[in-house]
């Protein structure tokens, strides 16, 4: 799937993921979607949660080699 923006939060530890994502979502068009790559293991429970509490849509999540990424579409 393509994306707008990606953004790399490889080695930082919750809340940083977390806050770097809405960051960067909050600068981005309505539509637009944004490519997260983490490294921390709590991260696919966090997104979930992140994308229920912001109404940001999760469209996918995939583990390789120990990163997560994640595309997020912006509401």
């Amino acid at each position: 799937m393509t994306h707008d923006r990606e953004l790399d939060v490889k080695g930082l530890n919750c809340p940083l993921p977390i806050l770097r994502t809405k960051k960067a979502l909050a600068e981005m068009q309505t539509g637009q979607v944004l490519r997260v790559l983490a490294t921390d293991p709590g991260a696919v429970k966090d997104f979930q949660a992140f994308a229920k509490q912001t109404g940001n849509e999760l469209l996918a999540s995939a583990e390789e080699e120990r990163v997560f990424t994640f595309l997020f579409k912006r509401k």
